[in-house]
Protein backbone atom coordinates (compact mmCIF):
# COMPACT_ATOMS: atom_id res chain seq x y z
CA UNK A 1 0.00 0.00 0.00
CA UNK A 2 1.64 3.36 -1.32
CA UNK A 3 0.48 6.67 0.74
CA UNK A 4 0.60 9.77 -0.96
CA UNK A 5 2.47 12.28 -0.07
CA UNK A 6 1.05 15.58 1.30
CA UNK A 7 1.48 18.71 -0.95
CA UNK A 8 3.35 20.73 1.38
CA UNK A 9 5.89 17.92 2.14
CA UNK A 10 5.80 16.97 -1.96
CA UNK A 11 6.78 20.93 -2.40
CA UNK A 12 9.56 20.71 0.00
CA UNK A 13 10.90 17.56 -1.28
CA UNK A 14 10.77 19.02 -4.59
CA UNK A 15 12.70 22.28 -4.03
CA UNK A 16 15.62 20.45 -1.75
CA UNK A 17 15.70 17.78 -4.77
CA UNK A 18 15.71 20.91 -7.50
CA UNK A 19 18.56 22.64 -5.69
CA UNK A 20 20.66 19.73 -4.90
CA UNK A 21 20.62 18.61 -9.00
CA UNK A 22 20.90 21.63 -9.75
CA UNK A 23 24.02 22.71 -7.72
CA UNK A 24 25.63 19.37 -7.15
CA UNK A 25 28.50 21.27 -4.71
CA UNK A 26 25.80 22.69 -2.71
CA UNK A 27 25.71 21.81 1.56
CA UNK A 28 22.58 22.10 2.98
CA UNK A 29 22.45 24.22 6.02
CA UNK A 30 18.84 24.61 7.47
CA UNK A 31 17.61 21.47 7.57
CA UNK A 32 16.56 20.29 10.98
CA UNK A 33 13.43 22.64 11.56
CA UNK A 34 12.10 20.85 8.94
CA UNK A 35 12.71 17.59 10.06
CA UNK A 36 9.78 18.51 13.07
CA UNK A 37 7.38 20.46 10.82
CA UNK A 38 3.71 19.34 11.55
CA UNK A 39 3.01 17.59 8.32
CA UNK A 40 6.66 16.14 7.79
CA UNK A 41 5.90 14.33 11.29
CA UNK A 42 2.60 13.27 10.40
CA UNK A 43 3.62 12.06 7.04
CA UNK A 44 6.42 10.27 8.88
CA UNK A 45 3.99 8.75 11.43
CA UNK A 46 1.48 7.71 8.84
CA UNK A 47 4.07 5.59 6.97
CA UNK A 48 5.13 4.00 9.54
CA UNK A 49 1.83 3.19 10.62
CA UNK A 50 1.11 1.29 7.30
CA UNK A 51 4.75 -0.13 7.33
CA UNK A 52 3.39 -1.89 11.08
CA UNK A 53 6.08 -3.77 12.88
CA UNK A 54 6.38 -4.92 16.30
CA UNK A 55 7.11 -2.35 19.33
CA UNK A 56 10.42 -1.19 20.59
CA UNK A 57 11.91 -2.01 23.97
CA UNK A 58 9.87 0.68 25.31
CA UNK A 59 6.67 -1.81 24.35
CA UNK A 60 4.57 0.99 22.66
CA UNK A 61 2.59 -0.36 20.04
CA UNK A 62 0.69 2.28 17.46
CA UNK A 63 -2.64 1.35 19.34
CA UNK A 64 -1.28 2.71 22.24
CA UNK A 65 -0.45 5.87 20.70
CA UNK A 66 -4.00 5.57 19.06
CA UNK A 67 -5.74 5.48 22.26
CA UNK A 68 -3.30 8.70 23.57
CA UNK A 69 -3.78 10.49 20.93
CA UNK A 70 -2.05 10.90 17.47
CA UNK A 71 -2.27 14.71 17.33
CA UNK A 72 -0.71 14.71 21.03
CA UNK A 73 2.17 12.55 20.83
CA UNK A 74 3.18 14.14 17.54
CA UNK A 75 3.03 17.40 19.08
CA UNK A 76 5.00 16.16 22.01
CA UNK A 77 7.54 14.78 19.76
CA UNK A 78 7.79 17.78 17.64
CA UNK A 79 8.38 19.81 20.73
CA UNK A 80 11.20 17.17 21.73
CA UNK A 81 13.10 17.87 18.62
CA UNK A 82 12.37 21.82 18.68
CA UNK A 83 14.24 21.86 22.31
CA UNK A 84 16.85 19.31 21.43
CA UNK A 85 15.94 17.05 24.36
CA UNK A 86 15.23 14.07 22.05
CA UNK A 87 17.50 11.23 22.41
CA UNK A 88 16.68 7.76 20.44
CA UNK A 89 16.35 4.63 22.92
CA UNK A 90 18.11 1.51 22.74
CA UNK A 91 17.64 -0.83 19.32
CA UNK A 92 15.87 -4.02 19.91
CA UNK A 93 17.51 -6.93 18.49
CA UNK A 94 15.76 -10.05 16.72
CA UNK A 95 16.88 -12.53 14.71
CA UNK A 96 15.44 -13.63 11.24
CA UNK A 97 16.06 -16.98 10.29
CA UNK A 98 18.31 -17.61 6.92
CA UNK A 99 17.60 -19.85 4.13
CA UNK A 100 21.21 -21.24 4.47
CA UNK A 101 20.25 -21.86 8.77
CA UNK A 102 22.06 -18.91 10.10
CA UNK A 103 20.51 -15.71 11.47
CA UNK A 104 20.06 -12.13 10.33
CA UNK A 105 20.18 -9.54 12.99
CA UNK A 106 17.97 -6.98 12.36
CA UNK A 107 17.04 -3.81 14.75
CA UNK A 108 13.64 -2.40 15.86
CA UNK A 109 13.63 0.72 16.86
CA UNK A 110 11.19 2.64 19.53
CA UNK A 111 8.08 3.62 16.99
CA UNK A 112 8.92 7.09 18.12
CA UNK A 113 12.56 6.62 16.74
CA UNK A 114 11.33 5.51 13.47
CA UNK A 115 8.92 8.43 12.96
CA UNK A 116 11.58 10.70 13.42
CA UNK A 117 14.06 8.59 10.95
CA UNK A 118 11.41 8.45 8.67
CA UNK A 119 10.97 12.42 8.95
CA UNK A 120 14.40 12.78 8.55
CA UNK A 121 14.60 10.22 5.39
CA UNK A 122 11.82 13.23 3.84
CA UNK A 123 13.97 15.69 4.22
CA UNK A 124 17.18 13.84 3.06
CA UNK A 125 16.15 11.91 0.11
CA UNK A 126 15.31 14.57 -2.16
CA UNK A 127 18.83 15.54 -1.40
CA UNK A 128 20.78 12.35 -1.63
CA UNK A 129 19.23 10.96 -4.75
CA UNK A 130 20.56 13.99 -6.93
CA UNK A 131 23.43 12.48 -5.95
CA UNK A 132 23.27 8.73 -5.99
CA UNK A 133 24.67 6.86 -8.91
CA UNK A 134 22.28 5.26 -11.90
CA UNK A 135 24.17 1.65 -11.35
CA UNK A 136 21.97 1.95 -8.16
CA UNK A 137 18.41 0.87 -7.87
CA UNK A 138 17.76 -0.29 -4.33
CA UNK A 139 15.68 1.93 -1.66
CA UNK A 140 14.95 4.82 -5.07
CA UNK A 141 11.84 6.05 -6.26
CA UNK A 142 10.89 4.46 -9.66
CA UNK A 143 13.39 1.72 -9.22
CA UNK A 144 13.63 -2.16 -8.08
CA UNK A 145 15.52 -5.05 -7.96
CA UNK A 146 14.29 -6.28 -11.37
CA UNK A 147 15.40 -3.07 -13.10
CA UNK A 148 18.51 -4.02 -11.87
CA UNK A 149 18.12 -7.87 -12.90
CA UNK A 150 16.98 -6.22 -16.08
CA UNK A 151 20.75 -4.37 -16.88
CA UNK A 152 22.55 -7.32 -15.56
CA UNK A 153 20.77 -8.92 -18.53
CA UNK A 154 21.11 -6.28 -20.97
CA UNK A 155 24.77 -6.43 -19.99
CA UNK A 156 25.60 -9.98 -20.49
CA UNK A 157 23.54 -10.06 -24.31
CA UNK A 158 26.03 -7.09 -25.70
CA UNK A 159 29.27 -8.62 -24.52
CA UNK A 160 29.94 -8.02 -20.73
CA UNK A 161 30.09 -12.16 -20.36
CA UNK A 162 32.50 -12.05 -17.84
CA UNK A 163 30.80 -11.38 -14.25
CA UNK A 164 32.19 -10.92 -10.98
CA UNK A 165 29.27 -12.07 -8.55
CA UNK A 166 30.72 -10.20 -5.39
CA UNK A 167 29.32 -10.51 -1.49
CA UNK A 168 30.39 -8.40 1.62
CA UNK A 169 30.69 -10.15 5.04
CA UNK A 170 27.82 -8.03 6.82
CA UNK A 171 27.70 -5.03 5.12
CA UNK A 172 25.84 -3.18 7.18
CA UNK A 173 27.32 -3.89 10.54
CA UNK A 174 30.91 -3.12 9.15
CA UNK A 175 29.98 0.57 7.26
CA UNK A 176 33.01 2.93 8.97
CA UNK A 177 30.79 5.32 10.94
CA UNK A 178 33.65 7.84 10.27
CA UNK A 179 33.59 7.50 6.57
CA UNK A 180 29.60 7.76 6.10
CA UNK A 181 29.51 10.59 7.95
CA UNK A 182 32.28 12.14 5.44
CA UNK A 183 29.44 11.20 2.44
CA UNK A 184 27.04 12.64 4.47
CA UNK A 185 28.54 15.98 5.40
CA UNK A 186 29.45 16.64 1.46
CA UNK A 187 26.36 17.60 1.26
CA UNK A 188 24.73 18.69 5.10
CA UNK A 189 26.46 21.03 6.89
CA UNK A 190 23.61 21.11 9.63
CA UNK A 191 25.28 20.01 12.43
CA UNK A 192 21.69 19.41 14.89
CA UNK A 193 20.82 16.97 12.24
CA UNK A 194 24.33 15.53 11.70
CA UNK A 195 23.95 15.04 15.00
CA UNK A 196 20.36 13.16 15.13
CA UNK A 197 22.35 10.60 12.78
CA UNK A 198 25.49 9.96 14.64
CA UNK A 199 23.11 9.09 17.59
CA UNK A 200 20.92 6.62 15.55
CA UNK A 201 24.43 5.12 14.16
CA UNK A 202 25.92 4.41 17.96
CA UNK A 203 22.34 3.72 19.65
CA UNK A 204 22.90 0.85 21.52
CA UNK A 205 21.57 -2.87 21.07
CA UNK A 206 19.25 -4.65 23.93
CA UNK A 207 18.96 -8.62 23.42
CA UNK A 208 16.27 -10.38 25.56
CA UNK A 209 17.67 -14.27 26.61
CA UNK A 210 14.99 -17.57 26.47
CA UNK A 211 14.63 -16.16 30.44
CA UNK A 212 13.68 -12.89 29.50
CA UNK A 213 17.09 -11.04 31.05
CA UNK A 214 17.67 -7.91 29.19
CA UNK A 215 21.22 -7.97 27.38
CA UNK A 216 22.66 -4.06 26.13
CA UNK A 217 25.63 -3.55 23.87
CA UNK A 218 27.41 -0.76 22.51
CA UNK A 219 29.70 -2.59 19.84
CA UNK A 220 28.27 0.44 17.16
CA UNK A 221 29.88 3.15 19.20
CA UNK A 222 32.52 1.56 20.52
CA UNK A 223 34.03 0.37 16.80
CA UNK A 224 32.70 3.08 14.88
CA UNK A 225 31.21 1.05 12.53
CA UNK A 226 27.77 -0.12 11.99
CA UNK A 227 24.28 0.90 10.58
CA UNK A 228 21.35 -1.78 12.14
CA UNK A 229 19.01 -3.02 9.39
CA UNK A 230 15.61 -2.21 10.12
CA UNK A 231 15.84 1.47 11.16
CA UNK A 232 13.81 3.32 8.53
CA UNK A 233 17.41 5.53 8.19
CA UNK A 234 19.56 3.07 7.02
CA UNK A 235 18.71 2.46 3.66
CA UNK A 236 19.44 5.71 2.56
CA UNK A 237 22.72 5.73 4.37
CA UNK A 238 23.74 1.96 3.34
CA UNK A 239 22.57 3.48 -0.11
CA UNK A 240 24.97 6.60 0.59
CA UNK A 241 28.04 4.57 1.60
CA UNK A 242 27.87 2.57 -1.52
CA UNK A 243 28.38 5.18 -3.96
CA UNK A 244 31.65 5.78 -2.67
CA UNK A 245 32.87 2.57 -4.18
CA UNK A 246 30.92 2.89 -7.66
CA UNK A 247 31.37 6.61 -8.01
CA UNK A 248 35.51 5.71 -7.34
CA UNK A 249 35.29 2.74 -9.62
CA UNK A 250 34.26 5.46 -12.43
CA UNK A 251 35.91 8.41 -11.47
CA UNK A 252 39.47 6.61 -10.92
CA UNK A 253 39.15 5.23 -14.90
CA UNK A 254 37.92 1.34 -13.93
CA UNK A 255 35.15 1.45 -15.60
CA UNK A 256 36.74 2.64 -18.98
CA UNK A 257 39.70 0.61 -18.72
CA UNK A 258 38.54 -2.76 -18.03
CA UNK A 259 35.20 -2.48 -19.56
CA UNK A 260 33.95 -3.63 -16.55
CA UNK A 261 30.01 -2.38 -15.47
CA UNK A 262 28.82 -2.53 -11.55
CA UNK A 263 24.52 -3.27 -11.54
CA UNK A 264 24.07 -2.54 -7.72
CA UNK A 265 21.37 -3.62 -5.25
CA UNK A 266 21.58 -2.95 -1.25
CA UNK A 267 24.50 -4.57 -0.79
CA UNK A 268 24.57 -7.31 -3.85
CA UNK A 269 26.35 -5.96 -6.58
CA UNK A 270 28.01 -7.44 -9.47
CA UNK A 271 30.66 -6.33 -12.32
CA UNK A 272 30.01 -7.15 -15.84
CA UNK A 273 33.09 -7.18 -17.87
CA UNK A 274 34.56 -7.95 -21.58
CA UNK A 275 37.72 -10.64 -21.03
CA UNK A 276 38.93 -8.25 -17.67
CA UNK A 277 37.23 -10.31 -14.74
CA UNK A 278 40.54 -11.55 -13.07
CA UNK A 279 41.53 -7.40 -13.17
CA UNK A 280 38.39 -6.57 -11.49
CA UNK A 281 38.23 -8.53 -9.08
CA UNK A 282 41.47 -7.82 -7.86
CA UNK A 283 40.59 -3.79 -8.04
CA UNK A 284 37.24 -4.51 -6.50
CA UNK A 285 38.92 -6.08 -3.18
CA UNK A 286 41.76 -3.46 -2.96
CA UNK A 287 38.61 -0.77 -2.87
CA UNK A 288 36.85 -2.52 -0.73
CA UNK A 289 39.84 -2.96 1.76
CA UNK A 290 40.16 1.23 1.79
CA UNK A 291 36.55 1.77 2.15
CA UNK A 292 36.91 -0.89 5.76
CA UNK A 293 34.70 -3.33 4.05
CA UNK A 294 35.04 -7.10 4.07
CA UNK A 295 35.01 -8.89 0.65
CA UNK A 296 33.02 -12.55 1.74
CA UNK A 297 35.75 -15.02 -0.65
CA UNK A 298 33.58 -17.82 0.00
CA UNK A 299 30.62 -16.49 -1.99
CA UNK A 300 32.59 -14.05 -4.14
CA UNK A 301 33.20 -15.70 -7.18
CA UNK A 302 34.36 -15.39 -11.43
CA UNK A 303 31.59 -16.31 -13.61
CA UNK A 304 32.30 -16.85 -17.15
CA UNK A 305 28.68 -16.83 -19.34
CA UNK A 306 27.19 -18.63 -20.58
CA UNK A 307 29.40 -22.29 -19.95
CA UNK A 308 28.48 -21.01 -16.28
CA UNK A 309 25.36 -18.86 -14.45
CA UNK A 310 24.87 -17.03 -11.26
CA UNK A 311 22.59 -15.90 -8.89
CA UNK A 312 21.53 -12.30 -8.62
CA UNK A 313 18.63 -10.94 -6.75
CA UNK A 314 16.36 -14.33 -6.71
CA UNK A 315 17.00 -15.17 -10.44
CA UNK A 316 20.14 -17.72 -11.65
CA UNK A 317 21.22 -15.79 -15.02
CA UNK A 318 22.97 -17.77 -17.45
CA UNK A 319 22.50 -20.33 -20.45
CA UNK A 320 18.72 -21.13 -21.05
CA UNK A 321 17.11 -23.01 -23.73
CA UNK A 322 13.81 -21.97 -25.86
CA UNK A 323 11.68 -24.88 -25.21
CA UNK A 324 10.07 -24.21 -28.96
CA UNK A 325 13.13 -24.75 -30.46
CA UNK A 326 15.84 -25.64 -28.12
CA UNK A 327 17.98 -22.66 -29.13
CA UNK A 328 20.45 -21.74 -26.57
CA UNK A 329 20.37 -18.09 -25.44
CA UNK A 330 21.35 -16.15 -22.34
CA UNK A 331 18.19 -15.38 -20.32
CA UNK A 332 17.50 -15.34 -16.28
CA UNK A 333 15.09 -17.92 -14.40
CA UNK A 334 13.77 -17.87 -10.84
CA UNK A 335 16.50 -19.83 -8.77
CA UNK A 336 15.97 -23.06 -7.83
CA UNK A 337 16.66 -21.82 -4.21
CA UNK A 338 13.56 -19.58 -4.31
CA UNK A 339 11.39 -22.25 -6.10
CA UNK A 340 12.62 -24.33 -2.79
CA UNK A 341 12.03 -21.42 -0.83
CA UNK A 342 8.45 -20.96 -1.80
CA UNK A 343 7.68 -24.46 -1.54
CA UNK A 344 8.76 -25.01 2.12
CA UNK A 345 6.77 -22.01 2.94
CA UNK A 346 3.22 -23.38 1.30
CA UNK A 347 4.40 -26.75 3.20
CA UNK A 348 4.54 -24.73 6.94
CA UNK A 349 0.96 -23.06 5.91
CA UNK A 350 -0.50 -26.59 5.00
CA UNK A 351 0.82 -28.53 8.39
CA UNK A 352 -1.00 -30.57 10.63
CA UNK A 353 -1.09 -27.26 13.28
CA UNK A 354 -3.18 -25.32 10.68
CA UNK A 355 -6.11 -27.82 10.29
CA UNK A 356 -8.30 -25.94 12.43
CA UNK A 357 -8.50 -22.98 9.72
CA UNK A 358 -11.29 -22.50 7.33
CA UNK A 359 -10.77 -23.90 4.22
CA UNK A 360 -11.53 -20.19 2.54
CA UNK A 361 -8.91 -18.83 4.61
CA UNK A 362 -6.49 -21.35 3.80
CA UNK A 363 -6.71 -21.17 0.89
CA UNK A 364 -5.95 -17.22 0.22
CA UNK A 365 -3.34 -17.24 2.24
CA UNK A 366 -1.72 -19.68 -0.21
CA UNK A 367 -2.39 -17.51 -2.99
CA UNK A 368 -1.63 -14.26 -1.10
CA UNK A 369 1.76 -15.90 -0.89
CA UNK A 370 1.83 -17.44 -4.83
CA UNK A 371 0.98 -13.79 -6.07
CA UNK A 372 3.36 -12.07 -4.27
CA UNK A 373 6.01 -14.67 -5.70
CA UNK A 374 4.95 -14.45 -9.62
CA UNK A 375 4.70 -10.52 -8.99
CA UNK A 376 8.70 -10.74 -8.41
CA UNK A 377 9.59 -13.74 -10.53
CA UNK A 378 7.88 -13.33 -13.82
CA UNK A 379 11.23 -12.66 -15.85
CA UNK A 380 11.95 -15.24 -18.85
CA UNK A 381 11.14 -18.43 -18.99
CA UNK A 382 8.93 -18.96 -15.65
CA UNK A 383 7.04 -22.10 -16.80
CA UNK A 384 9.45 -24.79 -15.33
CA UNK A 385 9.16 -23.35 -11.98
CA UNK A 386 5.88 -22.68 -12.12
CA UNK A 387 4.77 -25.91 -12.67
CA UNK A 388 7.11 -27.02 -10.23
CA UNK A 389 5.43 -24.24 -7.41
CA UNK A 390 1.40 -25.79 -8.70
CA UNK A 391 2.31 -29.35 -8.34
CA UNK A 392 3.50 -28.77 -4.55
CA UNK A 393 0.77 -26.61 -3.84
CA UNK A 394 -2.10 -28.89 -5.39
CA UNK A 395 -0.50 -31.84 -3.32
CA UNK A 396 -0.07 -30.26 -0.13
CA UNK A 397 -3.46 -28.49 -0.17
CA UNK A 398 -5.02 -31.81 -1.20
CA UNK A 399 -2.86 -33.11 1.94
CA UNK A 400 -4.23 -30.59 4.34
CA UNK A 401 -7.83 -31.02 3.57
CA UNK A 402 -7.58 -34.91 3.77
CA UNK A 403 -5.87 -34.31 7.28
CA UNK A 404 -8.84 -31.80 8.11
CA UNK A 405 -11.63 -33.88 7.19
CA UNK A 406 -9.94 -37.28 8.53
CA UNK A 407 -10.04 -38.77 4.81
CA UNK A 408 -7.35 -41.34 4.22
CA UNK A 409 -5.20 -41.56 1.11
CA UNK A 410 -3.68 -38.87 -1.17
CA UNK A 411 -6.90 -37.44 -1.72
CA UNK A 412 -6.59 -37.10 -5.72
CA UNK A 413 -9.82 -38.54 -6.35
CA UNK A 414 -11.44 -36.39 -4.21
CA UNK A 415 -9.96 -33.05 -4.50
CA UNK A 416 -8.52 -33.74 -8.14
CA UNK A 417 -6.48 -30.01 -9.34
CA UNK A 418 -9.80 -29.09 -11.93
CA UNK A 419 -11.78 -28.67 -8.26
CA UNK A 420 -8.44 -26.81 -6.70
CA UNK A 421 -8.22 -24.51 -8.80
CA UNK A 422 -12.01 -23.83 -10.04
CA UNK A 423 -13.93 -24.92 -6.74
CA UNK A 424 -11.75 -23.69 -3.89
CA UNK A 425 -9.97 -20.56 -6.32
CA UNK A 426 -6.38 -21.48 -5.48
CA UNK A 427 -4.25 -19.73 -7.70
CA UNK A 428 -3.04 -21.43 -10.97
CA UNK A 429 0.71 -19.72 -11.82
CA UNK A 430 0.99 -21.77 -15.03
CA UNK A 431 -2.18 -19.82 -16.28
CA UNK A 432 -0.58 -16.91 -15.68
CA UNK A 433 2.78 -17.68 -17.37
CA UNK A 434 4.31 -14.86 -19.17
CA UNK A 435 7.78 -15.06 -21.12
CA UNK A 436 9.10 -11.46 -22.17
CA UNK A 437 10.86 -10.56 -25.29
CA UNK A 438 13.94 -8.96 -23.47
CA UNK A 439 14.27 -12.43 -22.01
CA UNK A 440 14.43 -14.55 -24.82
CA UNK A 441 16.41 -12.51 -27.36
Amino acid sequence: MSLPTLPKVQKLQDALHAKAKGSPKFRFYALYDKVYRDDVLWTAHRRCLVNGGAAGIDGQTFEDIEQYGVTKWLGELAEELRKKTYRPSPVRRVYIPKPDGKQRPLGIPTIKDRVVQTAAVLVLEPIFEADLQPEQHAYRPGRSALDAVRQVHSLLNTGHTEVVDADLSGYFDTIPHAELMKSVSRRISDRHLLGLIKMWLEAPVEEIDDRGRHHRTTRNKDEHRGCPQGAPISPLLSNLYMRRFILGWKTLGHQQRLGAKIVNYADDFVICCRGTADEAMRVMRSMMDRLKLTVNETKTQLCRIPDESFDFLGYTIGRCYSPKTGRAYIGTRPSKKKVNRLCREISEMTSGRWTLKDVEDRVAGINRKLNGWSNYFRLGPVSKAYAAVDRHACRRLRQWLCRKHKLRGSGTSRYPDAYLYQELGLVQLSAKTRTFPWATA
